[in-house]
């Protein structure tokens, strides 16, 4: 029980830093999935496997997918910096 409180803040500190490492895996496989979706796409257009008016459409849904996951990244740094500076 005693050990328990002497490294409870060392045990705190490496569970904060286990959550942080999967987060940011999370996101970069989010990030990498959506990039690999967008090759294929662009891949299956130039070998004729869909007609140009589908691959705009998916096109777009994908760019606007990785704009947003962009956009959240920069939303939670700008207010991670913020948190840090009070």
């Amino acid at each position: 029980m005693l050990f328990k409180l002497l490294f409870a803040p060392v045990t705190g500190i490496g569970w904060i830093a286990e959550q942080i490492q999967q987060r940011a895996d999370t996101e970069l496989d989010a990030t990498e999935n959506l990039s690999k979706r967008l090759l294929a796409l662009q891949l299956a257009f130039d070998m004729g496997d869909i007609p140009e008016d589908e691959f705009e459409v998916q096109e777009e849904e994908l760019l606007l997918a990785i704009q947003a996951l962009e956009e959240s990244k920069r939303a939670e740094a700008a207010l991670e910096a913020e948190a840090e500076m009070d």
